[in-house]
């Protein structure tokens, strides 16, 4: 019982919080496990799930993680009063009416009533009604408080659970003196035990896990939080250690050597040095005397004439030099534009103006006495501050005005400049549209626009996406429609394309893409005999030649070229003497031909042949004839075809569909029967045989 309420973990009626509608909106991109693991991390980090990270878009996820952290909350809460209850045997320093001393107080309160009851040799399991959450904690305070004043029985003993044992607890020795299975072990004379982290459910041979933080079983230090693990527990700090320091196995701060490990940044002209929560950086390089060290470890010359009071005697000046300074005897200091004359006794007037370059750097120098002017070129400012002749920025000074374009700034002037597709005019300033069609970009066509220009391709061409300037061979026959072109084949051809046709028996249509049947019966390019008869099908023809069969005669000639509407028939013809041949109920025998395509989208039944007859429909009983029966007895491949009535014009009709698609080249006579149904009962029939010619093609 104490695993249920460990698992479950103690549940407060009075939350603090209120939470959202479970919607389950969209799709996870969190695993529920993984929402949840982040809201306990939140609440054993920060204390608090006010503030929840959004760690995903998902409502269910963020429900789930909320959840999982207050729960967190309120496990400690209850293991805080809970504690104070063993510990103190009171709840009266709980007095403050906030949501975390509520949870705190009622786990106290229901854990003091648990031990009272062990106390006074109640039943654990009470039936008092002062909720779920309040039961669970009494229950588990009641049987812990039994456990710590339960004594061994004699001859009892705690077996050490070691590698000999299964992996389920059992021990086939002990588990003989026991009638009933033990989950762990057994003690003998039916009775069960547990190893050491776990206790006996009621049941007398299931066990559960103690779970020692709940029940104040374990030695975690101050600052520390118990964590609960099956059959043991672990304690973890509740603080962080800080920057610098990591957690070791035995919950102490140990500072992380960073020069070590190798997670400083220090330069490599500086040496790392570990100290305690951080780290230093040593330059590789010191510097002699006179010298700094700056924070890249270079060597910058110390000022000791600034930086030290007095470094030389009264009446001397000091002079810093690199890495050290000297003094001198003071003289005679003019004013800026003078200088001592040779004896040194006098401050006369510098002409500037003098040597090859003067003071104006090319521009014209007049001398003043102490100074200069300078009377500078055009394009040029002089600067009576820095006294030199400054370039002037037409640029920045007239914006827009100087240029049409683009305006870029020269010493002393400016110049002009256009942006692509544009040349500068004669002026100078003004831009003139660029004829870039004149030097050809384009591969096939070139149409000048105002500063730019377009490319544009022939028919059977398009524009490259790449460059925009080459035109690609546009190929037809890979176009989306490109197997609807042509009828047979399409071959692609630079700016075009042309269809082709089968080798043999077709010729291309005057339309270029079709494909039209070559009637070699009427051409006369077959190699029938003048026995045989011609009969074009698509893409070819056949030679075909009939005999009647014994006690029939043939009605009508051999014919040299057959169409499809033709039909050679043989009728009954016998000897008045020969009674075999009366009674033979077959009239007569036909033969039809037709010629089928191989159907590419077979999407409905197809009518090929019409076997109409002279009988009436619904005839009367006088007349003799009352119905006729047609079937297919022979040459249905695959089932493809099969034979309706019906009734046209009156009179019955047998019609022949092709319900299911044949690839060609196929053959087949298809051996109909057309059989007269009287109210005398059968009174014969005739055979039609279908010569069905499938082609290869579907043209």
């Amino acid at each position: 019982m104490l695993d249920h309420f460990h698992s479950m973990g103690p549940r407060v009626v009075l939350l603090c919080s209120l939470f959202g509608v479970l919607l389950g909106q969209g799709a996870e991109q969190m695993s529920i496990e993984d929402c949840c693991k982040d809201g306990q991390k939140h609440g054993n980090d920060n204390k608090d799930c006010a503030s929840l990270p959004l760690v995903s878009e998902s409502t269910t996820c963020r429900i789930v993680q909320e959840q999982c952290c207050v729960t967190v909350l309120e496990d400690n809460m209850c293991t805080t009063g809970i504690n104070m209850a063993k510990d103190q045997g009171a709840c009266d320093s709980l007095f403050s009416n906030t949501c975390e001393t509520k949870t705190t107080k009622m786990c106290c309160d229901c854990c003091l009533l648990g031990k009272a009851a062990q106390e006074k040799g109640l039943p654990c399991d009470h039936n008092l009604s002062v909720g779920y959450q309040c039961s669970l904690v009494s229950r588990a305070c009641c049987v812990d408080a039994a456990l710590n004043n339960q004594t061994t029985p004699t001859g009892q003993t705690e077996l050490p659970n070691k590698d000999e044992t299964n992996t389920n607890g059992d021990n086939s020795v002990l588990n003989n003196q026991c009638n009933v299975k033990c989950a762990h072990h057994c003690v003998g004379n039916d009775t069960c035990g547990c190893f050491k982290g776990y206790k006996l459910k009621p049941d007398g041979h299931s066990c559960e896990d103690i779970n020692e933080c709940l029940l104040g079983a374990s030695n975690c230090r101050g600052g520390e939080r118990c964590i609960n693990t099956e059959g043991s527990f672990r304690c973890q700090r509740e603080v962080s250690c800080g920057t610098g320091y990591e957690l070791t196995d035995n919950n102490n701060c140990k500072d992380i050597d960073e020069c070590e490990t190798g997670i400083h940044n220090c330069g490599p002209e500086f040496e790392c040095q570990n100290t305690k929560g951080s780290f230093r950086c040593l330059p590789k390089v010191k510097c002699g005397v006179g010298y700094i060290q700056d924070a890249l470890g270079s060597c910058i010359d110390i000022n000791e004439c600034v930086s030290q009071t007095g470094p030389c005697n009264r009446g001397q000046v000091c002079i810093n030099t690199v890495g050290s300074y000297s003094c001198q005897r003071n003289s005679v200091n003019c004013g800026r534009g003078y200088h001592l004359n040779e004896e040194g006794t006098r401050c006369i007037d510098i002409d500037e103006c003098k040597g090859p370059d003067g003071a104006c750097a090319g521009h014209s120098c007049v001398n003043l006495l102490g100074s200069y002017r300078c009377e500078c070129e055009s394009g040029y400012n002089f600067n009576s501050i820095t006294r030199v002749c400054e370039d002037v920025n037409e640029c920045r000074h007239y914006p827009g005005r100087l240029c049409a374009h683009k305006c870029e700034n020269t010493l002393g002037s400016y110049k002009c400049s256009c942006t692509n597709g544009f040349k500068l005019a004669s002026d100078g300033r003004n831009c003139d549209d660029l004829n870039e069609c004149e030097n050809n970009p384009c591969s096939q066509e070139c149409a000048n626009v105002y500063g730019s220009y377009q490319c544009y391709c022939r028919r059977g061409y398009q524009l490259s996406d790449i460059d925009g300037m080459t035109c690609e061979d546009i190929d037809e026959c890979a176009l989306p429609t490109g197997g609807h072109i042509c009828a047979y084949r399409c071959h692609n051809t630079p700016g075009s394309f042309h269809c082709s046709c089968p080798v043999s028996g077709y010729t291309l249509a005057p339309n270029g893409r079709s494909c039209q049947d070559i009637d070699e019966c009427v051409t006369g390019t077959h190699t029938c005999t003048e026995n045989q008869s011609c009969f074009n099908i698509q893409g070819g023809f056949r030679c075909l030649s009939f005999d009647c069969p014994n006690n029939y005669r043939r009605i009508g000639e051999t014919v040299a070229r057959l169409e499809r509407s033709d039909t050679i028939r043989c009728t009954k013809s016998c000897q008045p003497s020969d009674i075999a041949c009366v009674l033979d109920t077959t009239h007569s025998v036909s033969h039809t031909f037709i010629s089928l395509p191989t159907f590419r989208e077979f999407t409905r039944p197809e009518e090929i042949v019409f076997l109409r007859t002279t009988v009436p429909a619904y005839g009367s009983y006088h007349l003799g004839s009352l119905d006729v029966k047609f079937d297919i007895l022979e040459g249905n491949v695959d089932n493809a075809f099969d034979i309706n009535k019906r009734v046209e014009n009156g009179k019955y009709v047998g019609v022949v569909r092709q319900v299911k698609p044949l690839i060609g080249p196929l053959t087949t006579v298809l051996k109909l029967s057309m059989r007269n149904l009287t109210n005398q009962g059968d009174s014969g029939q005739n055979i039609v045989n279908v010569h069905v010619f499938v082609s290869e093609f579907w043209f």
